[in-house]
């Protein structure tokens, strides 16, 4: 079950917020003992399309131009991206490129890129932009994945029944907030004073992305990160 969105936002932000919400996307800032925020992100399980995608780039790149070093709170609850023909004809993955692009320009400019999944985050409507954080939060309430078993097995030609199996004894395979933490894609799990989680989040340094290692020494990922070191060394 998604948490309530009014109350999340009072328990994130107890210093203040200014988020508006139009057409299930959230924009705005907040205050934290940390500073000022830009918040970002959407709601009601949204399928992000690209106008959804237009006004979170926007909004990054306002607050990139105006505040280089402000960090940036992305808030996701989406269903994916939107799988409507208006969409696909008017090229939906420019348009998630593009947003992806504002948000790695405003963490090239000093800004902090922090995301905590509160509802759903299913495929590109989380890979765009809540997937783009330095750091990756989520509420144990939460449903993380990257794509559904039965839409897996139509791409890869592999039985449902194969890939079920599969999940419940890889991480990879397996949707749920818990593998996702075990892979290394998200950091924790917060709970209890959602406000200081929020405070750490930020006050913690980026360091290059960890999700690979993080990954083999949770024991959700054991060959990434190797063969990632080969083929750096050009071993591979």
């Amino acid at each position: 079950m998604t948490a309530p969105l009014a109350p999340l936002l009072d328990a994130l932000f107890p210093r203040g917020h200014a988020i508006t919400v139009n057409d299930a996307v959230l924009t705005g800032s907040a205050n934290t003992d940390a500073g000022e925020v830009t918040v970002i992100g959407t709601t009601d399980k949204i399928e992000v399309g690209v106008d959804h995608a237009l006004v979170l780039a926007d909004t990054v790149l306002a607050s990139t131009a105006a505040h280089p070093q402000r960090p940036i709170v992305m808030l996701v609850d989406t269903a994916g991206q939107r799988l409507a023909r208006r969409d696909e004809l008017l090229g939906i993955n420019g348009y998630f490129a593009h947003l992806a692009q504002t948000l790695d320009l405003a963490r090239r400019r000093g800004a902090r890129l922090v995301t905590l999944v509160y509802g759903e985050s299913v495929s590109g409507g989380f890979l765009s932009f809540g997937l783009m954080a330095d750091h990756i939060h989520a509420l144990p309430e939460a449903q993380v994945r990257v794509m559904d078993l039965r839409a897996m097995a139509r791409v890869t030609k592999q039985p449902l029944e194969k890939l079920q199996a599969l999940s419940q004894s890889s991480p990879v395979f397996a949707p749920g907030v818990e593998n996702y933490v075990a892979m290394g894609a998200v950091d924790s799990v917060w709970q209890g004073d959602l406000a200081q989680a929020l405070l750490q989040a930020l006050r913690t340094p980026a360091n290059g992305d960890p999700r690979a290692q993080r990954g083999a020494e949770r024991g959700g990922r054991h060959l990434a990160a190797r063969i990632a070191a080969q083929v750096a060394r050009g071993d591979a």
